[in-house]
């Protein structure tokens, strides 16, 4: 029984060591980002090894811009629905391609 509880304080040692580093912190945020990535990569581990060893404290400004970017991307998805729309919407008021070249 003690060496049960001995492993198990070693444990809890190595565990609020990860965690005062930041390692669990760091961890968490990587696996959440796997799991909410749309398209899952072919290796997951490449995938955490790129995020990991890119973690180093990120720029202010390099986030505002991948905001941007993803903002960007949604105005343009509902740019592209609106000009399918437009177009679908176009087609009924214009003659059939047949009767154009027969004038």
């Amino acid at each position: 029984m003690a060496h049960y509880k001995a492993a198990d304080s070693k444990r809890e040692q190595f565990r609020r060591y990860l965690e005062k580093s930041g390692v669990l912190d760091t961890l968490t945020k990587v696996l959440v980002a796997l799991y909410e990535e749309p398209e899952k990569p072919n290796s997951a581990l490449d995938f955490l090894k790129h995020h990991l060893g890119a973690s180093a404290p990120e720029n202010p400004e390099i986030e505002a811009l991948r905001l941007e970017a993803a903002e960007m991307k949604e105005k343009y998805e509902a740019v592209l629905e609106e000009n399918k729309k437009l177009k679908s919407k176009l087609a009924q008021y214009e003659p059939p391609q047949e009767e154009k070249r027969g004038e």
